[in-house]
């Protein structure tokens, strides 16, 4: 199962999993514990209670670049289009905005 690190302006947040239900969000404890923090979307409230859903978060899925960029990261690597958490991993380390999503490596990987 793919993971990711979610960072909201530099700091980890919280992570972000594939399973075999669909995808978990679950925010960091630290994160929660911060004052200072905002929720990485208006659609995922700050909570300790991790987000599940059957499809990718439509927040998430919008960090996906489209049109010829989406192409670009089509024509260089075997991803599927159909496939949006590997192009999620793929494509949004350094997005545009407030939030990186970061692939982490899974036990077992090398």
């Amino acid at each position: 199962m793919k993971t990711a690190l979610i960072e909201y302006k530099g700091k980890p947040a919280g992570v972000l999993k594939e399973t075999d239900e669909g995808y978990e969000f679950l925010y960091d404890k630290e994160y929660l514990s911060d004052a200072e923090s905002k929720p990485v979307s208006l659609t995922l409230p700050l909570t300790e209670k991790p987000y599940k859903s059957p499809v990718l978060f439509p927040f998430f899925d919008g960090l996906i670049p489209e049109g010829w960029l989406l192409d670009v990261a089509l024509r260089n690597t075997d991803i599927s289009e159909l496939d949006r958490f590997s192009l999620l991993l793929l494509c949004c380390k350094d997005c545009i905005g407030a939030v990186s999503v970061i692939p982490l490596k899974e036990e077992g990987d090398e």
